[in-house]
């Protein structure tokens, strides 16, 4: 039976054969000088199916943009290379995939900045929760407020990782603009009290995510440029006073450049579940192209969201990560692999490359 999950979509001028996408998930399997290498290859790889489409791991655009350690970067031509063998061998399976551009802002520690410095945000406003490292976690320093004339520096650095990941073969690249990062906390007036052209009014506070996507539209044009966003996270220690108006204007302006995906992540179920959620239904009111939406899906349900026409593509995460063969498990309906939440960040190939296929764990 021809499911929605399994007809051809076009993204951009991208046409998928499916609509199953591997979302991004931060791993921290990098190489010493946060390079992509032979280990990242084989799990991506693996994962990479005809006419599919991959997001790639957040990839720092700056070293000021680390909360992970270990994570892949694009701030350096020295990542360029280890990208590239990447992304050659997804394309030999028939596969897309785009790179995720990030910058965490003032969620980090001084342990992870360069020099030891306070990290940086829109507001020096601490936010709750720990920084990742090879040796443990970290609190969050308290950041300091970026001064006016620092800011088109962090919009150039997204604009040349933009470039970078061009020359690295990457399909287009994704703005990270959720989870409470650097573009979140310029947008969302819990943690942006500037009294400047970037704060303020919902239009200057909104400038920062719409400049940086504009910087990755010079490299890329606009329809290879995705932007994802949380609009009722709570990570991060986020909040707006009044988060519909706040995301339906920034699906509205990015829809008005012409972005080529609106990537959402829907809101928590159960006990963090939103008073009033901000969804995919909520901003497919205002942005007419491509919606992508990600948040604990299964088959059902992604099925459901298909058909009714919120969004066109369903991401799919922790699913993803345990299951690399998952787009053939969807479609024949077959049971998943489960996750081990203990390997999820930094390590070796356990819990990475090893999970196992469908077939070879029917052979046993």
């Amino acid at each position: 039976m021809t499911t929605l999950l399994f007809t051809p979509r076009f993204v951009g001028p991208t046409r998928l054969s499916h609509r199953v996408v591997m979302a991004p998930l931060t791993r921290m399997r990098s190489s010493e000088g946060n390079l992509p290498n032979d280990l990242m290859r084989t799990y991506y790889s693996q994962r990479a199916t005809e006419g599919g489409l991959l997001i790639s791991e957040a990839s720092p655009v700056s070293l000021t943009g680390y909360g992970f350690e270990r994570a892949a970067g694009i701030y350096d031509d020295s990542q360029i290379p280890g990208w590239k063998h990447i992304t050659d061998a997804v394309h030999a399976k028939g596969s897309r995939m785009v790179l995720q551009l990030w910058h965490v802002g003032r969620q980090s520690a001084r342990i992870l900045q360069p020099g030891g410095v306070a990290p940086v945000a829109p507001s020096a406003i601490r936010a709750d929760g720990d920084a990742w490292t090879v040796t443990g976690t970290v609190p969050y320093d308290m950041p300091r407020a970026l001064d006016r004339d620092e800011i088109p520096g962090i919009i150039k650095d997204y604009e040349q990782a933009a470039e970078r990941a061009l020359k690295a073969g990457f399909d287009g690249v994704e703005i990270h603009g959720a989870n409470g990062y650097l573009p979140d906390q310029f947008l969302q007036d819990g943690s942006n009290t500037r009294t400047d052209d970037y704060g303020g009014s919902l239009e200057n506070r909104a400038r920062f995510l719409l400049e940086v996507t504009q910087a990755a539209m010079t490299v890329w044009g606009p329809d290879r440029v995705g932007v994802r966003v949380t609009p009722s996270g709570r990570y991060g220690t986020m909040a707006d006073s009044n988060r519909p108006a706040t995301f339906r204007y920034v699906a509205s302006e990015l829809d008005r450049l012409g972005a080529g995906y609106l990537h959402v992540v829907q809101p928590r179920i159960g006990s963090d579940a939103e008073p009033d959620p901000v969804d995919a239904g909520t901003l497919r009111q205002v942005f007419s192209r491509t919606i992508i939406a990600a948040g604990g899906f299964d088959r059902q349900s992604a099925e459901a969201l298909l058909a009714s026409g919120q969004a066109d593509l369903i991401a799919f995460g922790r699913s993803f990560l345990a299951n690399p063969d998952l787009v053939e498990r969807l479609r024949q309906n077959w049971p998943l692999n489960s996750y081990d939440r203990s390997t999820f960040y930094g390590g070796d190939a356990r819990g990475y490359t090893d999970y196992p296929f469908y077939a070879d764990a029917a052979q046993h």
